[in-house]
């Protein structure tokens, strides 16, 4: 499916640098309204960190929507206005940008840039909009799916979280509606039914990527020669050298 008018891709994000260090793996969360991503991805941020695993860096999106409450600027979005969001548009600073229940959100294509290079893991949460448009112009990233166990399931959390009007909760169920539809496009899918196990099941995902031969080449290569060094051969039944 391709980019619509209120939703725009800016070029394609790849990592440079020397080729020796490892570069940055990008891991996108997207699920309708309601389905839990965010509380999912920060619980998976505070049990890596409890844990000793790399860190896995937020990605702070910029948006045009109003501040919730104890929202803080910098940790949850960069608020801006419209003016402001504009301008980053026009000077191609967003590596997507998505116009979401009349509110605008985007991604900073630097800081994607800028986290691939220097060997940042970066989590972006994201809406389904956002993940569609930044399919097409990363180079290669996890892309995970979340999924409300049901439909009632979804609706209760949108009323229960408070956040939103009536009228407003009916558009946001209204289009999950139609993203649910969209799972198919993404390389994990988490069903959100137990969330612990949920966190649990992104957290594999994340050490399913580190572990990756693409992302792992250069560190075995680094291992490869100690065991292809002259006197480095077995002799025989407990004779390795």
């Amino acid at each position: 499916m391709s980019p619509g008018p209120a939703f725009r891709a800016a070029g394609t994000i790849r990592a440079t640098g020397d080729g020796l260090s490892e570069k940055g793996l990008l891991f996108v969360v997207a699920a309708p309204s309601g389905a839990g991503k965010t509380s999912l991805c920060k619980a998976l941020i505070k049990r890596l960190a409890r844990e000793g695993s790399k860190e896995l860096a937020w990605s702070v999106s910029y948006t045009t929507r109003p501040r919730r409450e104890g929202e803080r600027d910098g940790r949850d979005y960069f608020f801006v206005d419209d003016e402001t969001f504009d301008r980053m548009i026009e000077n191609r600073e967003f590596a997507e940008w998505a116009n979401v229940h009349g509110k605008r959100y985007g991604t900073s294509r630097a800081y994607l840039e800028k986290s691939a290079r220097e060997g940042v893991d970066l989590l972006v949460e994201i809406d389904i909009q956002g993940a569609r448009t930044l399919q097409e112009s990363v180079d290669d990233g996890a892309f995970i799916f979340i999924l409300p166990p049901s439909w009632d399931a979804l609706k209760t959390r949108l009323v229960g979280r408070g956040t939103e009007k009536e009228d407003e909760i009916e558009r946001r169920l209204s289009r999950a509606r139609e993203e649910i539809l969209e799972w198919e496009r993404f390389n994990y899918i988490i069903i959100n039914d137990d969330f612990d196990q949920a966190v649990e099941t992104l957290k594999c995902v994340v050490a399913s990527r580190r572990a990756g031969r693409d992302h792992m080449a250069e560190k075995a290569k680094g291992v490869l020669p100690d065991f292809t060094a002259p006197g480095k051969r077995a002799r025989g039944p407990g004779k390795i050298s």
